[in-house]
């Protein structure tokens, strides 16, 4: 066999009315290149007869029987043969007939090359308000503050990549947040990416788009969240612990006046207390995570994560979570004495709740540590060995 340079491959659902004129497009550009290529169609279960299309055009048409965009392009990438991968919708919305910006980025050694619609260009009705106005530009934001990702427009569906990293990154969701997972896999593996400007013309078909506007949103913002545990759990649950131990320190010394009649007393204590609880939980959560998300190989190993979980070990843990428990121990018999001294009475409890509120977060905070030490460490054993 003809040693296949690139691939064009394709994800297709009932695509019947634009597959024929995206792979007469792709077609073209491989002749006038002069580049040995293939078309590859990811078909997933159409019934409307564009199989037959595709093969009357001179496509290869993969039967992907697991539903979903991602299933569709997975499929199609692994019966791929070609050394460079180009990926498209066949809705006719991109202009196939034009990738060589894309070619030559791959052949100057780029692992990802992106398109960008908002650089090259939005044809009128090619993208609807919401998507163009917040849903792209706010989840391309997400996922470049997120990942320190170069890429201005995250879910283009035009970009090519070299065949082999599919196997680097173990691509798997299988619906449209697919195309977040490539492009944040390939930052978070530091693979070199690059960007060119794409045109985005309207859907050339008569029907629906798959996409489903909020559903498949919420898909892609899930997807960056879960793939970024200092955004999700760690930086979350450490504002919450200074904001908690800020407020707790100021009101144990006496109520704190704000914005010249705003009173904080005992019961915000309380609730700083509850802050601190919950934002050490999710601090743990945030390292549970990327343990096991290391572990699985969802994400790479990283030195200075690994630099931090040195000083974890099971018996540090242990020494704080006591020595924490304790200070909260002597708390509560400190406010025990005090009632004492009323002869178990009535109390002053705006005075009281100063060291009990406290004592008792205290003795949560540090049952938390102990217990998280051990969690931790169970996770750890794999790591280590």
């Amino acid at each position: 066999m003809e040693n296949i340079q690139i691939s064009i491959i394709m994800p297709c659902l009932n695509e019947a009315e634009t597959i024929g004129t995206c792979i007469d497009k792709a077609m073209k550009w491989i002749a006038d290149s002069k580049v040995a290529g293939e078309v590859v169609i990811g078909d997933n279960g159409s019934t409307d007869g564009s199989q037959n299309i595709a093969i009357s055009k001179g496509a290869r048409v993969v039967d992907v029987p697991l539903k979903g965009y991602g299933n569709a392009l997975i499929g199609a990438i692994s019966a791929s043969i070609g050394k460079y991968v180009i990926m498209g919708d066949s809705d006719d919305s991109y202009d196939f007939s034009n990738l060589s910006l894309y070619y030559a980025k791959l052949q100057e050694g780029y692992d990802l090359v992106m398109g960008n619609r908002f650089k090259g260009g939005i044809k009128p009705g090619a993208m609807p308000f919401l998507h163009r106005y917040l849903g792209n530009p706010v989840l391309s934001f997400i996922g470049r503050l997120f990942f320190n990702c170069p890429v201005g427009d995250f879910h283009c569906g035009l970009r090519g990549f070299r065949q082999d990293i599919v196997q680097v990154l173990d691509l798997r969701t299988t619906g449209m947040e697919f195309a977040s997972e490539m492009v944040v896999k390939a930052t978070i593996f530091g693979l070199k990416i690059t960007e060119v400007p794409t045109t985005l013309s309207p859907d050339g078909r008569t029907r629906p788009p798959h996409l489903r506007t909020w559903r498949d949103g919420w898909r892609h913002l899930r997807f960056l969240l879960i793939y970024s545990p200092r955004w999700l759990f760690l930086y979350p649950g450490m504002l919450l612990i200074v904001i908690g131990f800020i407020l707790s320190t100021l009101i144990v010394l006496g109520p704190v006046v704000i914005f010249d009649h705003v009173q904080l007393d005992t019961n915000t204590l309380i609730y700083a207390g509850a802050a601190i609880i919950i934002g050490f939980q999710s601090i743990c959560f945030g390292l549970f995570s990327r343990v096991y998300a290391v572990d699985v190989g969802f994400l790479p190993r990283n030195n200075s994560y690994t630099k931090w979980f040195d000083y974890l070990s099971l018996e540090a843990g242990l020494i704080a979570g006591v020595l924490v428990v304790l200070s909260g121990i002597f708390g509560t018999f400190y406010s025990l004495y005090l009632w004492k001294q009323v002869n178990f009475g009535q109390l002053n409890y705006p005075a009281i709740l100063r060291i009990v509120a406290p004592s008792v977060v205290a003795i949560m905070f540090g049952f938390q540590i102990i217990l998280a030490s051990f969690f931790l460490s169970v996770l750890m054993i794999k790591k280590s060995k």
